[in-house]
């Protein structure tokens, strides 16, 4: 059980992988001065009175249900959304036998992963690295390869989403995609945390006042862009049905592919710490895999939401706050509350856990000697 608390970190970094229809307020047919606003509407604002459903549906009003409380949005109503509420957790909605089998799950993967692939003794992993690390004796090298390979297949896996699941079903597909990703994702992380000061030191400026305070908070910033892919956990364990989202709200407000964003947070923390050519190495793989993410995943939910994602599109940017400084999303007043939410709340507790475990996944790495 070596590898156990390498398998949470895993987890954080690499995997990626209840949503309300706009609510609108019809109309009577009798009132003719509503009638005229409509017709108004309609041509100032083509978008406002579109829906998802295949007749056209009219309306005024468009109501966002969040998980503190319904309110009413002006910037919403004008907008129209259609993606996403993101981050929401109705405790009364949850079934107890979901938790339970989320649970049950979770544990048979960690113990399968375990025998099949970081136990040394009984796993692929060791002989894995093994032949990788064959192939060069720079560990900068072998770094980038585990990378790559990691990459190709998980985002080769995920653009391949659509076709599969429909061979094999939604469910299977994901477990297929985490069964191939997550043993890849735990040798790379484990090789980086075994060799992260092998290499070439560039600079060393660990004794600087205040660095490790700033890194740290840096860091743990990271790691509220790096997750909201994983949402619903319900979904990532396949007890829900898997699905492509399209979110809209929350950290999307800020920047449209967070992943990236939060990679690129947590590679520019630890290199600056490190300050070796093993960390740059990483740092380029990396980065290099998530910019590669943004044009995918923009490829992606343009197949599969075509003029809905396009809308989300044109009011969100790239680049964190860009959206926000040139006056294409607009920001409700009580934006703070999308994130008081649970999941950000078990963010929270799991970033600081996963801090004040590092001695443990660092030991656990170093005994797998990989």
């Amino acid at each position: 059980m070596a590898g156990c608390g390498v398998v949470c970190s895993s987890v954080s970094l690499f995997l990626n992988c209840g949503h309300r229809r706009p609510s609108f307020s019809p109309l009577s047919s009798s009132n003719s001065i509503a009638k005229t606003h409509l017709k108004h509407a309609s041509l100032c604002f083509p978008n406002l009175l579109r829906s998802h459903s295949k007749s056209p549906t009219y309306g005024r009003e468009f109501v966002v249900r969040t998980s503190i409380k319904e309110s009413e949005s002006e910037t919403e109503k004008e907008l129209g959304f259609v993606g996403e509420d993101s981050a929401v957790f109705e405790l009364g909605e949850q079934k107890i036998s979901s938790w339970i089998y989320f649970t049950a799950i979770l544990g048979v993967v960690l113990y399968v992963l375990n025998v099949a692939w970081i136990d040394n003794s009984t796993g692929y992993g060791k002989a894995f690295i093994d032949a990788v690390s064959s192939l060069s004796d720079s560990h900068e090298v072998v770094l980038l390869i585990l990378i790559l390979i990691f990459a190709g297949v998980h985002s080769g896996l995920a653009s391949f989403r659509n076709t599969g699941e429909k061979f094999i079903g939604e469910r299977p597909y994901r477990v297929l995609f985490a069964g191939i990703s997550l043993p890849l994702a735990v040798s790379t992380i484990v090789y980086f945390i075994n060799h992260r000061y092998d290499g070439l030191q560039l600079w060393q400026v660990q004794d600087a006042p205040g660095l490790h305070q700033l890194l740290w908070i840096s860091n743990f910033i990271s790691f509220f862009f790096l997750y909201p892919s994983t949402f619903n956990l319900l979904e990532v364990a396949a007890v829900d049905k898997p699905k492509l989202h399209l979110w809209e709200t929350g950290i999307i407000r800020i920047t449209r592919h967070p992943q990236m964003v939060g990679q690129v947070i947590w590679c520019l923390a630890h290199t600056i710490w490190i300050g070796n050519s093993v960390a740059v190495a990483a740092s380029f793989g990396l980065i290099a895999h998530h910019l590669f993410g943004v044009w995918n995943g923009d490829r992606r939910l343009a197949i599969k939401f075509g003029e809905d994602f396009e809308l989300v599109k044109s009011r969100t940017s790239v680049v964190p706050f860009a959206a926000i400084l040139d006056g294409r999303q607009k920001l409700p007043q009580d934006f703070y509350k999308e994130f008081l939410r649970l999941p950000y709340l078990t963010i929270t507790a799991l970033t600081l856990g996963a801090y004040f475990a590092h001695p443990l996944m660092q030991a656990a790495s170093f005994n797998l000697h990989w």
